[in-house]
């Protein structure tokens, strides 16, 4: 019932924005501001067959990559350096120097490097992404309860089922929130990559329908952005709920106590 219910309150406030915004621009005559109408017509137009396939698959295909690749790499290596005090002090600066650096910054080395194709769009998105999911797995790694690991250990737990039973479900819930993040940097990297170097792909076609004064089809783009964005996060909050039932209802029980 509380399901429904938020279900319910959410569609609502949706339907009521979608409504604002139809109004305050229904009387519209600025060139650059049309009416809702128009941009949803437009909207429909463009994205539902037309571009489907020659923009809004290449820009999926790229950030599913580059996420992948960051959640890959940054939960290994969240569990390596969390669990090992000597390698976080060796390797820290080095990961606050690379985090420093906006990701943005690195797409002219990335052309140089690796041309304009997908492979410097995936790995520029990597690289964006991997910070929030790393930093939050050595801190969820880190701050396992030291007599969870001893009892573990004293049972003679192998180390790879201390790992998998112990250490990882202990810290999934921070390895999420680092990828609820690393999703949103993904969307915007991915956009600003297609707008500098790319010949197809979201981004790309926002560009260029400003360029050419397609201003509603501008808009539409900007709308499809935000719908991917908001069903990629239902997504991944759905996959973290059905993975962190336990975790939700052990808080749930340790509050209902207190």
């Amino acid at each position: 019932m509380r399901r429904v219910t938020a279900a319910a309150i959410e569609l609502a406030m949706a339907l009521a924005l979608l409504a604002v915004w139809w109004i305050w621009s229904a009387g519209s005559d600025s060139f650059y501001f049309p009416p809702l109408p128009d941009i949803l017509a437009t909207f429909g137009d463009t994205w539902v067959f037309a571009r489907a396939g020659s923009d809004v698959v290449p820009s999926l295909a790229r950030l599913t990559a580059g996420f992948s690749i960051a959640v890959v790499i940054g939960i290994g290596g969240g569990i390596l350096l969390g669990g090992s005090r000597t390698a976080r002090g060796a390797v820290g600066p080095i990961v606050e120097f690379l985090r420093a650096i906006p990701p943005p910054a690195l797409i002219p080395a990335g052309i140089v490097a690796l041309g304009i194709g997908d492979v410097m769009k995936v790995f520029i998105i990597a690289m964006a992404c991997i910070w929030p999911i790393l930093l939050n797995a050595i801190d969820g790694v880190a701050g396992v309860e030291t007599t969870l690991v001893e009892t573990a250990r004293s049972y003679g737990i192998r180390r790879r089922d201390r790992l998998r039973f112990v250490i990882l479900p202990a810290a999934l819930p921070q390895i999420f929130a680092g990828m609820r993040i690393s999703l949103s940097v993904a969307i915007i990297v991915m956009v600003v990559s297609e707008m500098v170097a790319s010949s197809n792909g979201i981004g790309f076609f926002i560009l260029q329908s400003q360029r050419s004064f397609a201003i509603a089809e501008m808009w539409s783009g900007i709308l499809l952005l935000g719908l991917l964005g908001y069903a990629l996060n239902r997504g991944l909050t759905r996959i973290e709920r059905r993975m962190l039932h336990w975790h939700r209802a052990t808080r749930s029980s340790a509050l209902a106590r207190t």
